[in-house]
């Protein structure tokens, strides 16, 4: 597996080195479409996460001040991986491996109980801290707006329809709280029964509704018990309809452009589904 680590910066590997002298790859977790180098290494007996960053990431900085600030209630209770090392400027950070199997993929994708623990872990992460913004709401209309003006495959008479609901839109204060930002199946581990959480380049402080928005795009739609299992573990929905309305248009935006961009044409066709469903062109 020397190849794996030929995909690391000549700083990244030396920081490596230094780190966990001897380590040895096991295997290569990386997902293939954007540029992050993830393996799984041993090191004197031990197991470990190595994330690296390409030029372009943001995440491994996102992934520390998550570390730093916001994952204890996990990390206390061996849910999350512990951070070993990390250093921003060289995007690279090692954690402890957390055990488990992905629940994508697995016979516990569809498991009521796996949602409910996943409930469960969310609302942990949500509870901690709570600010208020006044910008929140202007800041994700122009982001959204940007990615209508970036390559895409959205129709030019949907575009404008998506173009002028958006600067319709009011901009009240939004309540943030500490965010996962891709909470979904992919990112959950079970072991022995027991769910864990991976992969925190997207953490950031927003409101709480928006973790649920890759859950109601795909796994909520297929499965209503799903939905169900996951609010018994979380407490109250957190989504007021009409702030709940905007993100589902934003999340619709950005994900049949993004994936666009990385060449995903499966969760590209997903995200023009997105934009149906939150137009009320479709409706189920």
């Amino acid at each position: 597996m020397a190849s794996a680590l030929g995909n690391l910066t000549p700083r990244q590997q030396a920081l490596l080195r230094r780190w966990l002298p001897g380590a040895t790859v096991e295997a290569d977790h990386s997902w293939g479409l954007v540029a992050t180098t993830v393996l799984e290494v041993s090191c004197v007996g031990s197991r470990f996460i190595v994330k690296a960053g390409g030029d372009d990431d943001h995440g491994i900085r996102r992934e520390l001040d998550a570390h730093a600030n916001w994952l204890r209630p996990w990390t206390d209770r061996g849910r999350a991986p512990t951070l070993v090392s990390g250093d921003a400027d060289a995007k690279l950070l090692v954690t402890r491996y957390l055990p488990g199997q992905l629940v994508l993929g697995s016979v516990h994708a569809d498991d009521p109980h796996i949602y409910r623990q996943a409930g469960e872990l969310l609302a942990l992460l949500h509870a901690q801290v709570a600010v208020t913004d006044d910008d929140h709401e202007r800041r994700e209309n122009e982001k959204s707006l940007a990615w209508l003006c970036r390559p895409h495959r959205i129709p030019g008479h949907t575009v404008r329809r998506l173009r002028a609901e958006i600067t319709s839109w009011p901009t009240p204060p939004a309540h943030l709280v500490p965010t996962h930002g891709d909470w979904q199946p992919r990112n959950w581990l079970v072991h022995d029964g027991v769910v864990g959480v991976i992969d925190f380049g997207r953490a950031a402080m927003r409101p709480a509704f928006t973790d649920l928005g890759r859950l109601a795009a795909q796994d909520f739609r297929r499965d209503p018990r799903l939905e169900a299992a996951f609010l018994d573990g979380y407490g109250p929905d957190p989504r007021e309809p009409d702030a709940w309305h905007r993100t589902r248009v934003r999340e619709a935006i950005g994900t049949a452009a993004w994936a666009h961009r990385v060449g995903d044409e499966a969760f590209e066709a997903q995200g023009h589904r997105m934009i149906s469903e939150a137009l009320g062109d479709v409706r189920g």
